[in-house]
């Protein structure tokens, strides 16, 4: 069967990993490289790094329907897989391949259709995540599912590593996918469009943490916003990220006189403590701007 991969970011590159080592991959598409740093030198995506790893030849468009419609065309797929690609194709496009193109999403569709679905399951305190296989069509991220892979949540988990564990379920699942597609077993459910829901793409600024809120809830968005954007607030007109919080059982005196988000204890041998919703939490874990990630004793020590 012959197979093009198409993706950007490192949870594209784990999956093409575990997809080749099973079914060799004819071709990688990807977006071109961009400039990065103060000298704008031009970086490749992960999965170009890669494929050219795996000596896996390697097509770059800005807009791979606009720019590499043809190119697809005279390779002929059987089959086309996407994982955080990034861009809308063409039904032109998706007429392309035998088979159809098939996308690793990394969500239990219907549920967070979007760009940012790891973040959102953590953020909104799930218990649960996962893999959904399903075909790709005009509408993002509506396509008919041929399967899904669910995982539980860890209490402490980060979305970085339930990024990382669902890249590699992804590869799992895109494996039993085309498996399932060549011995022609697939069948294809539409989704419950009753219950779609759409998350949004996070940008730096959503890091903001908002104390109003429950300590539980705060703990699921500074572990939804770790390790990208961080959750961060300010203090002394800098920005102090925040990596973990912990719900405090402190006794602390007219606790409820104090402002959402108002330090209401600072020690160096317990912590810093701030006044949230519920109660109080402590910022275990911080790195104030241009300096390095500490606990909040060592912190506090100076």
């Amino acid at each position: 069967m012959k197979i093009v991969f198409m993706g950007s970011p490192d949870f594209s590159a784990t999956v093409l990993e575990k997809l080749n080592s099973v079914y060799p991959v004819s071709a990688v598409v990807t977006g071109l490289d961009k400039p990065v740093g103060r000298g704008y030198q031009l970086k490749p995506s992960a999965l170009k790094v890669k494929a050219q790893e795996l000596s896996i030849p390697v097509l770059q468009y800005e807009k791979v329907s606009r720019e590499g419609i043809e190119d697809i065309e005279n390779l002929n797929p059987d089959i086309v897989v996407t994982a955080a690609f990034g861009q809308i194709l063409s039904e032109r496009f998706l007429a392309i391949p035998k088979f159809g193109v098939l996308n690793v999403h990394a969500s239990l569709l219907p549920k967070y259709r979007g760009s940012s679905p790891i973040q959102w399951s953590i953020i909104n305190g799930d218990e649960e995540s996962g893999i959904t296989i399903m075909r790709t069509v005009k509408a993002v991220d509506a396509g008919d599912i041929l399967l899904e892979k669910s995982t539980p949540i860890g209490k402490d988990e980060t979305a970085g590593e339930l990024f990382d564990r669902l890249a590699i379920l992804g590869g799992e699942a895109i494996c039993e996918a085309i498996s399932l597609v060549e011995s022609g077993k697939a069948v294809f459910v539409p989704q419950d469009e009753s219950k779609a829901t759409h998350c949004s793409m996070i940008s730096k600024e959503d890091g903001n943490i908002d104390f109003s809120k429950t300590a539980r809830q705060i703990d699921c968005f500074v572990r939804g916003m770790s390790p990208w954007p961080s959750a961060f607030t300010h203090v002394f007109g800098k920005t102090l990220k925040v990596f973990k919080v912990e719900k405090a059982d402190c006794n602390i005196e007219n606790v409820d006189s104090f402002e959402f988000g108002q330090v209401v204890k600072s020690s160096a041998k317990e912590g810093l403590f701030v006044k949230v919703a519920d109660g109080v939490v402590r910022l275990s874990e911080i790195q104030l701007e241009g300096g390095k990630r500490m606990s909040d004793n060592a912190f506090l020590l100076g």
